[in-house]
């Protein structure tokens, strides 16, 4: 098996779904551990479940452990551009070799055993085999969709880390954020150490209820347990964070993730590094190294600007940005707007926008001015909306002009030509688009 293979494998997965239930599928991830020799037990760490803002805590995360000389495993999720971006060894993606290895064993013992999984599970026994592989464990997991049905809340990693909760996949999740954030806080475990991150009453609620049910936690929450203040360098370089832990004080760590989010996102980081060297699963990080590790923390496709960004004869400015859902436009809006003011660019920036066909379309958008040109298209995704369907959603209030494009290497090009040289051009909606637009810009996996 090869590399492209597994690529094609797991595509398969995707678009043809076992007849078996979502659920059966989902209990067949232990049993498919079992059969790999349980990769997963020996592992430690932080599973970070929550609406918004998983993948920045876990790259923080990362960047604190490995300041307290540890070796960590992370998988993030989704991947942007290649599968094997979702299995790192101190941040760093596993190569096309290592993954294709730890991906025919899962494989194997799938078709061996006859255990039909969603490929959040082979994702998940995937990273968990290479792990074992690699002599890593301790692990940074960012889950999927939810908490408990989760493929990686199999993996027993006992803090677990709530960035937030919002309106987003209300088919599976339920359509408040009280019953999202019970479905999500449900990957706790008795004996667990919790982090909460700044929740809404209604989530809260619906947090501390599951919290409840279960014996022996410790919790940290934000603002009560956890504090965080925000300032900028004296040298003007950056954003400076201070943050208070039940354990320990941490001051002047830099952010250097663009937005105000990512100050909380952070901390609630920094309390989890806590938790887990309370537990005793790493030692205190060195101050100056976790400064130096945490300056270095980059995240790619989150407000991520490509300055120039040259696309056949075009050279301008392009602005990736994942969010998803109506509460992550909306928090990441500022930025954008920030980055169309500094471009000096008379004509406004030209929005490629594309989602799954469950989104919010018209929430997604409203965060931005309804002035601006926008070229809708679709991913390469079976998941994804057809533009005429997104277009359909759109806010009879929109101003601006609406194009379409067929695919993500088309709808850049089209965007390109209506900012002009030296324009800029917002790609927002889907993480796959954002991976697309990465793909078709000369980005490699990072």
């Amino acid at each position: 098996m090869d590399y492209q293979r597994c690529t094609e494998l797991l595509a398969t997965v995707h678009k043809n779904p076992h007849r078996l239930t979502r659920t059966v599928r989902q209990k067949n991830v232990p049993l498919l551990l079992e059969a790999l020799g349980r990769p997963e037990r020996s592992l430690r760490g932080m599973l970070v479940v929550g609406t918004n803002g998983k993948g920045s805590t876990c790259a923080f995360a990362v960047a604190a452990v490995t300041a307290a000389g540890a070796r960590v495993g992370s998988m993030p999720s989704p991947h942007l551009q290649e599968p094997r971006e979702r299995i790192r060894i101190d941040g760093v993606p596993v190569t096309r070799a290592e993954y294709t290895e730890a991906f025919a064993e899962v494989w194997h013992a799938i078709k061996r055993h006859g255990l039909p999984v969603l490929a959040q599970g082979i994702f998940a026994a995937t990273a968990a085999v290479h792990f074992r592989r690699a002599g890593v464990d301790l692990a940074v997991a960012e889950a999927s969709i939810g908490g408990s049905r989760a493929a990686a809340a199999e993996l027993g990693l006992d803090v677990k880390v709530v960035t937030g909760i919002g309106l987003d996949h209300t088919r599976l999740l339920g359509g408040s954020l009280d019953e999202i954030a019970r479905a999500k806080v449900a990957a706790t475990q008795d004996g667990d150490h919790v982090v909460l991150g700044r929740l809404a009453p209604e989530a809260t609620a619906g947090a501390e209820q599951v919290l409840r049910e279960r014996a022996g936690l410790t919790v940290w929450r934000m603002d009560r347990d956890i504090h965080y203040t925000a300032r900028a360098s004296d040298c003007g370089t950056g954003t400076l964070v201070d943050v208070t832990t039940p354990r320990a004080v941490h001051r002047g760590l830099p952010c250097p993730l663009s937005g105000a989010h990512q100050h909380h996102n952070l901390a609630t980081a920094i309390a989890a590094v806590d938790a887990m060297a309370e537990r005793g699963h790493i030692r205190e990080p060195d101050g100056a190294r976790l400064r130096a590790r945490l300056a270095a923390t980059r995240w790619p496709g989150r407000l991520e600007l490509i300055d120039p960004a040259r696309l056949d004869h075009w050279t301008g400015r392009v602005l990736l940005e994942g969010a998803t859902n109506p509460q992550g436009v909306a928090t990441v809006a500022p930025e954008i707007l920030r980055h169309a003011r500094t471009g000096g660019h008379a004509t406004p920036p030209v929005l490629v926008f594309a989602s799954m066909n469950d989104k919010d379309v018209s929430g997604m958008l409203a965060p931005l001015p309804s002035h601006w040109p926008l070229v809708l298209t679709r991913t390469g995704s079976h998941q994804a909306a057809e533009p005429a369907a997104l277009y359909n959603q759109l806010s009879p209030t929109r101003r601006g002009p609406c194009l379409t494009a067929d695919d993500t290497s088309s709808a850049l090009r089209r965007a390109a030509e209506h900012a002009g040289t030296g324009g800029l051009v917002v790609v927002l909606g889907s993480l796959r688009l954002v991976g697309e637009s990465r793909t078709v810009l000369g980005l490699p996996p990072a």
